[in-house]
């Protein structure tokens, strides 16, 4: 109640007299103004009573009579008189602070919003939002031409055969040579994948991200496929680690601890680390299956119906009520150019400071890996499960680059597709595979921190078994049509 006087209906001036004659007579300290435990007296509130009596116990008797004598002005109760005030003043506020948009008359930001949320209108908008802001910007732009202009032009034609050349000169041993200019050296591979194929990736996708954020879509995406995640044992809050986890899974998974409920954390964990590549992954994806439509058709479909399957059967098995979801829908507004670049500076720097030392320890384990022979082993380990699949034997090594980061094991991948060994059935196997494949290191680490030892180890055997079994299937199936892609 505001401090200042209410217009109390029914004769106003008896109940504010009553209300001042009250607080001048108490002298106790409650805690709160004087008006407020004057109004709890008059509406007889117990409590009230029972802690002014034995506080104020001298002025006691002259309250209860001004409360008396104030009541036989009202044919109501003084409770509901005062509710009546409440709610005459809570009107007041509204009129003042609320504005009425006359049906017919919405502006065309609130007609592109609820565009966005209902199913018909929604489920284009975002497939358009994909194809322009994925597919064409981040694939054919980012991973298409940016990366084939740094690789090519560069990496390729300069920076490679300079830096080869300067070893050689300086460098007479050829197995010290081959740490930092061999098939997997630190620089021809792993600063080569960094910033010739990641670094563009991830800039490219991050714009895309920083601007459908800055407008507001994201939430209007959230409450589009609620009703969808429900089926899932999740809601639409969901969508948040989701998308976050298509920058990089192991922010997202850490994202998951906003979800209200451990059913809905394990499930969403288990989900980022099965079917949701992050950016670098997808971007490597969508140029290898450039100039495929049917391809890149058959890789989302599968990628999604495993989403869903999983999800599914999963909410199933975890035990757990129907989630509940509720979220605020902020205006729809134009992104702003200085949002757009501090949000993909931050994260292209804290994405690039991550990937960097951890491509450089990559590129060094493997030339370790070789010397010892534990490379060669691993990859004729891994050849069984990748002919198994449908696979050249080539293709193991970049499964094996996979253990470290999925989006290595995608650039592998990528230059086996340059080096023409891969059919087109075979590149959509491969792709779909390794998107499904174990998570990075990283993530792997964050599930154990944020899900326990347990759950976190349980998801990665999974997650192993049923990525090589999928892509096992997926090849029958399109052999058995005699599907040429």
């Amino acid at each position: 109640m505001p401090e200042e006087k209410s217009k109390y209906p029914n004769d106003i001036d008896k109940l504010e007299i009553a209300i001042e004659k009250i607080e001048l007579l108490l002298k106790g300290d409650y805690g709160i103004s004087n008006r407020s435990i004057a109004l709890l007296l008059l509406q007889e509130d117990s409590e009230m009573i029972s802690m002014a009596s034995s506080k104020d116990a001298d002025s006691w008797p002259k309250i209860e009579e001004i409360a008396k004598e104030v009541k036989t002005h009202y044919h109501e109760p003084l409770s509901y008189i005062i509710a009546l005030a409440y709610h005459e003043e809570a009107q007041s506020i509204v009129e003042e602070s609320v504005k009425h948009v006359p049906h017919g008359k919405l502006t065309f930001k609130e007609r592109l919003s609820r565009m966005m949320i209902h199913p018909l209108t929604g489920i284009p908008i975002l497939l358009l939002i994909l194809y322009y802001g994925l597919y064409k910007f981040v694939g054919e732009f980012g991973a298409g031409t940016v990366v084939d202009f740094i690789e090519t032009v560069i990496f390729e034609n300069h920076v490679n055969p300079w830096i080869t050349q300067i070893l050689t000169s300086f460098i007479p041993w050829q197995i010290v040579r081959d740490l930092f200019v061999g098939e997997y050296g630190v620089i021809t591979l792993g600063i080569r994948y960094t910033v010739a194929l990641i670094l563009p990736i991830v800039t490219t996708f991050f714009i895309a991200f920083a601007i459908i954020e800055d407008t507001g879509y994201l939430p209007r995406l959230a409450l589009l496929i609620d009703r969808l995640f429900k089926k899932i044992g999740l809601t639409g809050r969901a969508v948040i680690p989701m998308v976050l986890g298509l920058g990089c899974d192991t922010m997202a998974t850490m994202v998951t601890r906003t979800l209200p409920t451990k059913r809905e954390r394990i499930i969403t964990t288990l989900l980022l680390a099965l079917a949701v590549p992050c950016s670098a992954q997808l971007g490597v994806i969508l140029a290898l299956l450039e100039g495929s439509p049917k391809g890149l058709w058959v890789w989302g479909g599968v990628v999604s119906l495993v989403f869903l399957l999983i999800g599914f059967l999963s909410s199933m098995v975890l035990p757990g009520d129907t989630p509940s979801f509720y979220m605020e829908i902020p205006p729809l507004r134009m992104p702003k150019l200085y949002n757009v670049f501090v949000k993909t500076y931050t994260r292209v720097k804290w994405y690039f400071t991550e990937i960097f030392p951890m491509f450089i320890m990559a590129s060094t384990m493997i030339w370790l890996g070789q010397l010892t022979g534990l490379f060669g082993l691993l990859v004729r380990i891994l050849e069984y499960p990748i002919r198994w699949i449908g696979l050249p034997d080539k293709a193991a090594v970049a499964f094996l680059f996979g253990f470290f980061r999925r989006d290595y094991g995608a650039a592998g991948l990528y230059d086996i597709k340059k080096a023409n060994l891969f059919t087109g059935n075979q590149l959509v196997v491969a792709c779909v595979t390794l998107t499904l494949f174990l998570p990075c290191i990283a993530q792997f680490l964050i599930n154990v921190k944020e899900r326990g030892w347990k759950t976190g180890l349980g998801i990665s055997v999974f997650i192993l078994f049923f990525s090589f079994s999928a892509g096992f299937i997926v090849n029958l199936i399109l052999n058995a049509l005699g599907v040429s892609l």
